[in-house]
């Protein structure tokens, strides 16, 4: 079975249980909370990708980071993931945790990637504007990211379509035309 499957697998039991013990608010918190510790630390990643550290170590080093910080139902979730030894997969876990969330929840995504910093104005008009799509859910999250390559403009990024408006993409769009050109000056 491939890891994104055991994943979607192992993050369907935890919303289902978050959502029997009335714990998902919770539980998602702490997912969010794992996902950026995912992110940011170098060493954690390594710890928990560890063939060498045994599950035994394991389960007491995640109960002792974890027992203070997070509900009880994750820490006993992280601990029963490193005693089947599928803690190598909890980055994914927690991607798909947080994506079957936003799914059960009708919660959208989109990323808009601009140049310079978007006013929250202009993120509150592209979030209404989606909204009021008909292609979203309901709500829409809006992740900002920004590029200075792009000169101006944005790119949106959204039900896996990518609507680019971006200066540097108008600008190879011309290049490429102009490319294509058979006319030619005789002077």
């Amino acid at each position: 079975m491939s890891a994104g499957r055991i994943a979607t697998r192992y993050a369907k039991s935890l919303i289902d249980l978050a959502v029997e013990q009335k714990k998902l608010d919770q539980v998602l918190a702490d997912v969010e909370s794992f996902r950026t510790l995912i992110k940011e630390s170098a060493d954690f990643r390594t710890f928990i990708k560890s063939p060498i550290i045994q599950a035994s170590k394991k389960v007491s080093i995640l109960k002792e980071l974890f027992a203070k910080k997070y509900d009880d139902l994750t820490v006993k979730f992280l601990a029963i993931l490193a005693q089947k030894q599928r803690e190598p997969l909890l980055p994914e876990i927690a991607e798909a945790f947080v994506e079957q969330y936003r799914t059960m929840n009708k919660i959208s995504t989109a990323v808009v990637t601009v140049a310079k910093e978007l006013s929250e104005e202009n993120k509150k008009r592209i979030q209404e504007q989606l909204e009021k799509s008909g292609i979203s859910f309901d709500t829409v999250e809006l992740e900002v990211k920004k590029d200075p390559g792009l000169i101006g403009g944005f790119v949106l990024e959204f039900n896996n379509y990518v609507y680019d408006a971006s200066i540097s993409h108008q600008l190879d769009l011309l290049g490429k035309e102009f490319k294509g050109n058979l006319y030619e000056s005789r002077k």
